[in-house]
């Protein structure tokens, strides 16, 4: 059975940083793209984050480019998103998931397995 858990969540003051993980289990991730998208209250999920099978390749939202960094350990089966400069709009559930291609993708269409998500909060 193939999961993805995320973890790292929780309620920060704007401007703090707060890095999520999300951790795969059952099945290689290793020659697939992983991503981070995050679903506000009332909102469609939308993409913040992808980087492709070697971690040689990222694409950000241009919402979250230059405060988010995606990074992966595909021997840890793990990706991160390291996240800087948090303003109230980032407030979502974030989610990962792992793509059925290896190279980065934004439309939540081309991920095949999801994580239950964690909550990020900004708020002073």
């Amino acid at each position: 059975q193939v999961q993805l858990i995320e973890s790292g969540g929780g309620l920060v003051q704007p401007g703090d940083s707060l890095k999520l993980s999300c951790v795969g289990s059952g099945r290689t991730f290793s020659g697939y793209a992983m991503g981070w998208f995050r679903e506000a209250l009332g909102k469609e999920r939308e993409f913040v984050a992808t980087i492709d099978w070697s971690g040689d390749a990222r694409y950000y939202a241009n919402s979250v480019k230059g405060r988010f960094i995606i990074s992966r350990d595909n021997a840890k089966n793990t990706v991160y998103l390291q996240m800087s400069s948090l303003e109230p709009a980032d407030t979502a559930t974030y989610y990962c998931g792992t793509s059925r291609f290896g190279s980065v993708r934004s439309d939540p269409k081309d991920y095949v397995y999801w994580g239950q998500g964690t909550q990020v909060t900004v708020s002073s």
